[in-house]
């Protein structure tokens, strides 16, 4: 039976109109800043979270990363996100302290865990990854996950063999509980942006630095001049955190949004297997370069997470977010046995 030409016309604009619209999804253009270098450790895998995202999403996902916190300082970041500067924090959320001290156990539990496998099982599994984001919603952000390498490495201008050697040790440290806990070991902590150190190092200005671990140190050039560190970390296994404006999240379709979160928990694995490899690679080699490595005695590591655990209480008293994440950490650590 012959169909009249107006039908078959019709059909064929309805259907070429169903098919631009699966076609139409809106190209999502992310900017996003983190605050490493680019050649090092971390720079590496996040170049590979960029590649993953475009190739995985068809080209529908394009980022444009800034390294080294080339738009505004670092601290600054999170803000960005929010005000529409950029549209995704890759930083840290323990510079956003400021805000709520809640954001120091999104970023470090200073003690609270031994392997970041452990802390990433906390975020995934263990309820992390709800009890950030109910933070997070009421600043207009999401939090997507984590990254970390392991446990951090402090390097200095002079020896650092133990609890006694923090004595007016004057160093770069992170905002939040890290500076309250190294001051009440003796220690002199200086707030400095990330991109500070290696300058403040060269003019002395600091004694040395928490910046990252031994081989991201060394990969920073930290141990040119900084001929003193410590290994393996004791004090601080910090969390780099994917948190992108809220307004931003939602416009993303939910294959978007998965294809995100699935790149992220491949940087996070691939960091972790990265660092490591580096650190052992990193550990030795630093002593034909002059470097003098310190591992700090049982009784001294305990003396540093005694201090830790004061300043975890302190801190829980401080607003009821801070109470709520310290709660979620403490109630994981005795599921799977790490609190007795």
């Amino acid at each position: 039976m012959n169909t009249p030409l107006n039908y078959v016309l019709a059909g064929a604009v309805l259907s070429g109109l169903c098919v631009t619209s699966v076609m139409a999804d809106p190209v999502i253009k992310l900017r996003i800043q983190n605050h490493h270098a680019m050649e090092s450790t971390y720079g590496t895998v996040i170049k590979e979270f960029v590649d993953n995202v475009a190739l995985m999403s068809g080209g529908d996902i394009e980022i444009e990363m800034f390294y080294s916190s080339a738009v505004v300082k670092s601290a600054e970041t999170f803000d960005a996100a929010t005000t529409g500067i950029l549209d995704c924090d890759m930083t840290n959320g323990s510079y956003q302290t400021g805000k709520d001290p809640a954001f120091q156990f999104v970023a470090d539990t200073m003690g609270g865990y031994d392997t970041p496998l452990q802390y990433h099982t906390w975020v995934n599994e263990g309820g992390g990854k709800e009890a950030i984001n109910e933070l997070y919603a009421t600043y207009g952000m999401t939090y997507i996950g984590a990254h970390v390498g392991g446990q951090e490495s402090l390097s200095s201008i002079r020896p650092l063999r133990g609890i006694d050697d923090l004595d007016g040790f004057k160093f770069r440290s992170p905002p939040g509980m890290e500076s309250e806990i190294f001051a009440s070991l003796g220690a002199k902590p200086v707030v400095m942006d990330f991109t500070e150190i290696f300058t403040a190092l060269e003019t002395r200005i600091i004694d040395g630095a928490d910046a990252a671990s031994i081989s991201v140190n060394r990969g920073l050039g930290i141990y040119d001049i900084a001929k003193y560190t410590t290994f393996p970390g004791f004090h601080s296994m910090s969390a780099d955190h994917l948190a992108c404006s809220t307004k931003v999240w939602e416009k993303m379709t939910e294959q978007q949004q998965k294809i995100m979160t699935i790149a992220q928990k491949n940087l996070a694995m691939d960091l972790m297997m990265r660092v490591l490899v580096d650190d052992g690679i990193a550990l030795a080699e630093l002593p034909a370069e002059g470097v003098e490595i310190h591992n700090w005695s049982a009784d001294d590591r305990d003396t540093f997470r005694q201090a830790s655990q004061a300043a975890w209480d302190k801190w829980a008293s401080r607003t009821p977010q801070a109470k709520a994440l310290v709660n979620s950490h403490i109630g994981f650590s005795k599921q799977v046995g790490l609190i007795k």
